[in-house]
């Protein structure tokens, strides 16, 4: 009679296959049982918070940008967030305030209270105005730019950077002195 080793199969199939039902489910059993190390304990949902705060404490916090030198690749992409949140600020809180008073904040108005203003106060609002605005929209161009595949290098990542704020300089100063 030939051996179910013989025949190429392993100690557990050989086990599976062989050994009686009742032993089987005897041995599965008992394996579970001895498998199982790990204790639970049962606590109410008002100690779930507290857990967590745990171990959230006990956890390694990864690197912030502090630690990383910057680059001028980075540097523009987060005043262009700043320039488009503030520009967006301005538009909706004076749209908001034309609805709240469109006596007080239409054309005729402002017209008259920035005429009665000083010369220097005027320049500086034209050039905190046309400032963002100018840079916003120039790098919306080169972010087209990208979206179509163009300039997408290091050299040209960089040679873009300078063209946006070249072009920032120039349209702000045609936007303050010839507007």
């Amino acid at each position: 009679m030939m051996s179910s080793k013989a025949l190429g199969l392993s100690a557990s199939l050989r086990a599976a296959t062989f050994t009686p039902k009742i032993l089987r489910n005897q041995a599965v059993l008992r394996n579970i049982v001895q498998r199982r190390t790990v204790q639970t304990t049962s606590y109410p949902a008002s100690k779930a918070t507290e857990i967590l705060n745990q171990q959230r404490l006990r956890r390694p916090s990864s690197p912030h940008f502090t630690i990383y030198q910057p680059q001028l690749t980075w540097i523009p992409s987060i005043f262009n967030r700043i320039t488009g949140v503030g520009l967006s600020v301005l538009l909706y809180g004076f749209s908001l305030a034309y609805l709240v008073a469109p006596g007080t904040f239409d054309s005729v108005h402002v017209v008259e209270f920035v005429a009665g203003l000083p010369d220097a106060v005027k320049l500086a609002g034209k050039t905190i105005l046309a400032a963002p605005f100018a840079f916003h929209s120039l790098n919306g161009i080169r972010h087209l730019a990208w979206d179509m595949g163009k300039f997408m290098t290091v050299k040209g990542c960089y040679n873009t950077i300078y063209a946006v704020l070249g072009g920032t300089v120039a349209s702000t100063l045609a936007l303050v002195f010839y507007m």
